[in-house]
């Protein structure tokens, strides 16, 4: 039977015949991770000595970065992940700089399995807001007067090994 001209043909680019309703539902079954939306809860920069702490030092300041991820169910398949990043510099014993930020990111999940929402929520997520993040903190060093902080990547998987070892070893505690 001939085509009409009118009439857009069903098929895939290989030729193969394309069953859109099929493929519709097994898309909508597969696992998703989307991002609704991106913020800032929480930024803070202080430096104490300015603006004598501003100028050329010989030596280069110790800095101490921390880094700590928080994950809330906020309803449905919608979660509010937390990225803290807190920089302290210091050198002979008087703080240059303190910068804290917050930075959060709401994540939907679907159709993901129950065992691979932990990872998904404490190494993915909080890797996709960490250069958001590292940019926020470079830019508000450079803006209180010090050249940028840029921090290095984070192994957001070894940090989520390291936090469920130590629950595993706690949950052993309570055990005994």
């Amino acid at each position: 039977m001939a085509k009409k001209p009118d009439q857009p043909e069903n098929k895939s680019q290989n030729g193969q015949q394309n069953n859109q309703p099929e493929q519709a539902k097994e898309n909508a079954q597969r696992p998703s991770l989307n991002v609704v939306t991106q913020y800032i809860k929480d930024l803070s920069f202080e430096s104490p000595g300015a603006p004598q702490s501003l100028r050329t030092r010989e030596k280069a300041p110790s800095i101490n970065i921390n880094v700590n991820v928080n994950a809330n169910p906020l309803g449905g398949s919608d979660y509010d992940v937390l990225l803290t990043l807190n920089a302290r510099a210091e050198t002979d014993g008087h703080v240059l700089f303190n910068v804290e930020l917050v930075y959060g990111g709401v994540f939907r999940l679907q159709n993901v399995p129950q065992e691979h929402m932990l990872p998904l929520l404490f190494v993915e997520c909080p890797r996709l807001l960490f250069p958001f993040a590292r940019q926020i903190i470079a830019d508000a060093t450079r803006n209180g007067g010090f050249p940028p902080l840029m921090i290095d990547p984070v192994d957001f998987a070894r940090m989520f090994q390291q936090r469920v070892a130590e629950e595993e070893a706690r949950k052993k505690v309570q055990v005994s």
